[in-house]
Parts: C-alpha cells; structure tokens; sequence
C-alpha cells in the first residue's frame, strides 16, 4: 500500500508541473488605443525592460520605495505620442489607467512627455523589494511628485491611449 501512495504523489507531482509549464504567461498590463495595434505584456516582459525604484509617501504617513518600469518605457514600446510626434492636435491625446476593481485615472500625454511635464511615474511590481499582491497588485501604477496617492492605481491591469476626434 506505501508503493501505491508513492506511486500516486509522483504521478501528481509529474502532472502539475507539466501542467504549470504548458500554462501560458498571464497578461500582466494591456496597451492599446491610439497606437495602431494592442501591447500585451507579460511579467516576463515587464522584467526585461529599464526598472527604476521610487520612494512615495502613503496615505497613512510611511514611506514605501516601489521599483518598476518607466511608464514612459512603456508607452514608447507602445507607440504612443510621447516623444517629437506629440504636437498639435495630439496634444489633446490623454491615458486612461485602469485598474481590474474598475478605477480608472486620467494622464494627459503632455504631463508625461519629457518635452512638457516629465512627471515620472513607473509600473511597479515590487514594493520593499518584494512583489505586489493582494489589494496592491501584481502591478501599481506609481506617482512620486502627487501630493496625494489618489492617482496611484493599484491592481492596474490596462493603459488606454485615447485621441479625441474633432
């Protein structure tokens, strides 16, 4: 009877490992719009671009260091307006930052061009050096120059780029 047990947990342990790896990678953050086709990327991808790591204070006094991609890395591998191209009409161009509990924060494209605002915001993934989760993540948008946090979408799942038509 131990041998069938055995036999049991190996052949469990065999199945979901091969189910995890057959598994494909979760979207972590969607982009899509203005920019001509929708940016999926996974965690994976999220990983491999420019990090960079923040210090904010939260709501409740503390201070929190959160490390991450440049929203602005993100929005050029998009495509996005945020560079020379951000002039005239799509000035009026704005970002929609969504988070899966259905909050949603506006960003013109000016504030966060390097030529206007420059205001630096990441899409973190850490917090103290260790992931987001909970109510927090996997993924935060984060604003270090706001005043208040509100703006700081937290389980952000999708950046829409929105051009107003005239």
């Amino acid at each position: 009877m131990p041998y069938i047990r055995v036999l049991v947990f190996m052949a469990s342990t065999v199945l979901t490992a091969h189910s995890q790896e057959a598994a494909p990678a979760a979207v972590a953050l969607t982009v899509s719009g203005g920019i001509g086709s929708q940016l999926e990327l996974k965690t994976a991808d999220l990983a491999k671009m420019p990090r960079q790591t923040v210090v904010i204070q939260e709501h409740d006094g503390t201070r929190a260091e959160y490390e991450g991609v440049p929203l602005l890395a993100i929005l050029r591998k998009a495509g996005a307006p945020v560079d020379k191209q951000l002039r005239g009409k799509t000035l009026s161009g704005y970002l929609l930052a969504k988070a899966h509990d259905g909050y949603q924060v506006l960003f013109s494209l000016g504030e966060i061009a390097p030529e206007f605002g420059k205001t630096p915001m990441i899409v973190a993934d850490l917090r103290a050096g260790k992931p987001l989760s909970g109510e927090l993540g996997p993924l935060r948008l984060v604003c270090p120059n706001d005043k208040v946090g509100a703006r700081s979408v937290r389980m952000l799942e999708a950046l829409e780029i929105v051009r107003p038509r005239k």
